[in-house]
């Protein structure tokens, strides 16, 4: 069962929650992939509400996400596993399947083609309205040193020379998955 919720009554713990990590799940013909973000934002652009979320080049999930144009935000509520976030951070779609190996369980979208994932079952469902990718030239030296070091391959998962699409996906559902 989903109780449909006003995503903006759930703010603070969908932010709290992204800082910790989070899951960004997409969907291409049958192959279903999700990937740990800690970096996103929730807000409104153009009147609408928004969940930003930002995707390095080499991601298996970004070729998925621009086949598709649709994704889901899936948000644990109260226990945390840092397993399936670690797992998912990690390990790459293109070499495993990340649903079946954690034993997550897909539940039916209400909008868009993408599941949501019961065991985080705080979940947003979007549609990419708008996707840029970043202009390196534009971010400081600082953030660059630190985020994006030209030494380190794009196929590594955490900092490395890839930069980020960002991909502004308008929310068309949000609830909580409920026994």
């Amino acid at each position: 069962m989903k109780r449909e919720i006003n995503v903006f009554d759930y703010a603070k713990e969908i932010m709290f929650a992204v800082e910790k990590g989070v899951l960004i799940t997409t969907k291409s013909g049958e192959k279903v992939n999700t990937m740990s973000i800690s970096w996103g934002t929730l807000g409104i652009e153009w009147n609408r509400p928004i969940f930003t979320t930002f995707v390095r080049e080499s991601r298996f999930t970004k070729k998925l996400l621009d086949e598709n144009g649709e994704f889901t935000v899936n948000i644990f509520l109260k226990d945390f596993d840092k397993h399936i976030i670690g797992v998912c951070g990690t390990k790459s779609g293109r070499d495993m399947d990340k649903i079946k190996d954690l034993n997550l369980t897909l539940v039916e979208p209400s909008v868009v083609n993408v599941p949501a994932i019961k065991e985080l079952p705080l979940t947003l469902e979007c549609k990419v309205v708008y996707k840029q990718k970043q202009d390196e030239n534009a971010i400081p030296i600082e953030i660059k040193e630190k985020n994006y070091p030209e030494n380190v391959s794009g196929e590594f998962y955490g900092a490395n020379k890839d930069y980020h699409t960002a991909y502004y996906g308008e929310i068309v559902s949000s609830y909580i998955i409920e026994d």
